[in-house]
């Protein structure tokens, strides 16, 4: 029997936690500005857009994965956009060099000094488009930036500033040109994502819309960095009890003996769940975390990192129906009454 929990049960704050000037009703209200100025862009698509938003607030990078021209890199600059933060595109191609993305050093004649120019990883939202036609030597170019926040050229760090997000796109792997990306590089993403086509309406709906001008032209920005930071470090002080993270653990480590896995998910994949549900919950308005979080972020935050058996392909099981089957067999903790 599981140890029932109190999920409103308040906590010891450290430096990281609740931050005074603000309050979840501020995420909540922000964060619906936020939904509906993507969603004025991207149609028909608020679970992603929620999704997108939640892995800004745990400060985490999304992998976008689906076929071309359904608003993968809209998607990025529209996030971009409503939080008035810079953004910058890289167009990921088979002779992109790893300086192009984190900067290089040139030799300035005039003052006899080496000088770097900085590369296109230095801005708040960086849009890696088509990661997977880039050469792994160039993909890896994003791992130090994606996990530390920083830029290593020739011996002498760079910091990136805040808030700062990767929003990866990649084509499925079976299209021509590609090269699949490796478990370490997919593990540094917090979320694989897929838009999926619009249904006929939406899909007539942005034709009227946005069929004449730039669908980003008429997108104001409803926020700012520093307020958005100010929301991440909200986020951080959302509580979560020991039997939700005992639950998250016993998820994450069911994957790794599941029969129907050749790969299970990381001990970082477990720590982006528990991230990613503390700021799902705090756009509901929620300072507490309950296993419904965790379960409705599962199948997004672990998919991408499992690798199913020859036998689970064959039988058509994905990694998500796998992780649905997982959360169907592990007890949840009950509230405690």
């Amino acid at each position: 029997m599981p140890e029932p929990f109190n999920p409103g049960r308040r906590h010891q704050q450290g430096p990281d936690d609740l931050v005074p000037e603000l309050a979840l009703g501020d995420l909540a209200d922000t964060a619906t500005r936020i939904q509906s100025a993507i969603g004025s862009v991207i149609e028909g698509k608020p679970e992603v857009i929620k999704l997108a938003l939640t892995v800004l607030l745990a400060e985490g990078h999304i992998l976008i994965e689906d076929v071309p021209g359904v608003g993968k890199t809209m998607l990025a600059k529209s996030v971009a956009r409503a939080i008035d933060c810079t953004v910058r595109r890289i167009q990921f191609t088979p002779d992109l060099m790893p300086s192009d993305v984190t900067g290089v050093s040139v030799f300035n004649q005039s003052t006899r000094e080496f000088e770097f120019k900085p590369g296109g990883v230095f801005a708040n939202i960086v849009v890696g488009d088509e990661i997977n036609r880039a050469s792994p030597k160039t993909q890896s170019a994003l791992l130090e930036c994606m996990e530390e926040r920083q830029v290593t050229v020739d011996g002498t760090t760079y910091q990136l500033e805040a808030p700062f997000m990767v929003v990866a796109t990649q084509n499925p792997i079976e299209m021509e040109g590609t090269y699949p990306l490796p478990e370490a590089q997919r593990d540094r993403f917090m979320m694989r994502l897929s838009m999926g086509y619009p249904s006929p309406r939406h899909e007539i709906e942005m034709i009227d819309t946005h069929g004449s001008t730039s669908a980003l032209d008429p997108l104001e920005p409803v926020t700012d960095a520093a307020h958005v930071h100010k929301l991440v470090r909200l986020v951080r002080g959302v509580y979560v009890a020991d039997p939700i993270k005992e639950y998250a653990v016993a998820l994450t480590s069911a994957t790794r003996t599941s029969p129907d896995l050749r790969l299970g998910a990381s001990p970082r994949a477990t720590l982006h769940l528990i991230r990613a549900a503390k700021a799902w919950a705090g756009l509901e308005g929620r300072e507490y975390v309950l296993p419904d979080d965790i379960q409705a972020l599962a199948a997004p935050v672990l998919g991408h990192r499992l690798l199913p058996t020859a036998e689970a392909q064959i039988g058509r099981r994905d990694a998500s129906s796998i992780v649905a089957d997982l959360i169907q067999r592990i007890p949840q903790p009950e509230p405690a009454r």
